[in-house]
């Protein structure tokens, strides 16, 4: 496997539960001050659904998410729906 994300594939990360079970991604970010990343879904971000996992286990079952390892830290990606672009943008400061 070719890793191409600037954190180690054991590295925890935050994905939502409905992100685990199969449901796509529609918003990664890639945090500025420690370089982690958040993977959610159509479940959105509450923290009741949040599951702290490596990210290799994400991309294991989200490939596609391998085009977004070139994701400057404090961006964020958005895919507003399957088949259409990633749409990239900082987040405000």
């Amino acid at each position: 496997m070719n890793w191409m994300f600037d954190q180690l594939p054991n590295v925890a990360c935050i994905a939502g539960r409905d992100v685990m079970l199969g449901s796509p991604v529609l918003c990664a970010a890639h945090f500025e001050d420690d370089h982690s990343w958040a993977f959610s879904g159509a479940g959105g971000n509450e923290a009741a659904q949040a599951m702290v996992v490596a990210i290799s286990e994400v991309l294991k079952l989200h490939p596609e998410l391998n085009s977004l390892a070139d994701l400057a830290p404090g961006w964020i990606a958005t895919w507003p729906a399957v088949g259409e672009a990633w749409q990239r943008q900082q987040e405000p400061a």
